[in-house]
């Protein structure tokens, strides 16, 4: 796609999508944005964004259409309400939903763009704020071949792991077995932690040989250095990643599969969410082990 010619509307400009908006504005491209609150994307319109009054304006006026939002209603109200992307975007027009959300409503996406001429792709991400902000996230997508090749240029200015996994919500499927795996490695690596100061050892020192070991993870490359620090920001929220858990929990048990580990994440988080800090980053589970 022609960059100088091609608008991209964006909504959400959250701790994810102000990175990823960042880094198409980087790359030379025509960014437009909508968010409930406009004050939260000062910066991005201080920037060069082009802000645009409601989803109805964005969706008329966009080439490529991507969301990043909270939770599967939001996509659902975005996608299908009455002022909403379906309802209002070009024949022809590229959407594409980066939220981490049900499967089955990535296959609705795509069979009702279908029918209005639309292209419609899951493409949920991993790899945090640090990932978002770099352009080195990992992108998941579902849906057309050629689809996704129109696009493809774009998913990599925000993404340097970009894989087409399969039919529409096959994106989703794959982000929900990613986050199966970080929910169990969470628990380990904030036992480890505790451990290590349990046992007198220092445990950044400890990080620096475990962390190119067996053990290795991105968690705990990334996320156990917030721990010991005592940094509770979220690069990625503790209400998301729950949201995420009873996603893949209820994904499991429609196929029949036992999911144990991510079973119990699901109840620590919980109760750490309880507990006031549904808002702390994810990396806040250690303060349930201290």
């Amino acid at each position: 796609m022609d960059k100088k010619n091609t608008i991209i509307g964006f909504i959400g400009t959250g701790v994810m999508g102000s990175g990823m908006i960042h880094n198409l504005q980087k790359a030379g491209y025509n960014v437009h944005i909508f968010t409930r609150t406009k004050e939260k994307a000062k910066a991005l319109i201080e920037q060069g964004a082009t802000w645009e009054n409601s989803i109805e304006e964005l969706a008329n006026r966009a080439d490529v259409l991507i969301t990043m939002v909270g939770y599967p209603k939001d996509v659902e109200d975005i996608y299908f309400g009455e002022k909403g992307i379906l309802k209002n975007v070009k024949k022809g027009t590229y959407i594409i939903d980066m939220t981490t959300s049900k499967p089955s409503l990535a296959t609705q996406i795509y069979d009702a763009a279908i029918e209005k001429g639309v292209h419609a792709l899951d493409a949920p991400v991993s790899g945090g704020d640090i990932g978002a902000q770099n352009g080195t996230l990992a992108i998941m997508v579902g849906g057309n071949e050629e689809a996704f090749q129109a696009v493809r240029p774009i998913l990599e200015v925000m993404g340097n792991n970009v894989i087409l996994q399969g039919e529409a919500g096959a994106g989703q499927h794959t982000k929900l077995t990613n986050q199966i795996t970080i929910a169990s490695n969470m628990i380990g690596v904030s036992e480890a932690i505790m451990y290590a100061k349990k046992a007198g050892l220092d445990p950044v020192r400890v990080l620096d040989s475990i962390t190119t070991g067996a053990a290795g993870s991105w968690s705990l490359s990334n996320l156990a250095p917030r721990m010991i620090a005592g940094d509770e920001e979220p690069g990625f929220y503790v209400k998301h990643f729950i949201k995420d858990m009873k996603i893949a929990l209820e994904s499991a048990k429609e196929m029949g599969l036992k999911t144990p580990g991510l079973a119990l994440s699901l109840e620590l988080y919980q109760e750490l969410a309880q507990k006031g800090n549904e808002d702390r980053g994810t990396q806040a589970l250690i303060k349930l082990f201290e």
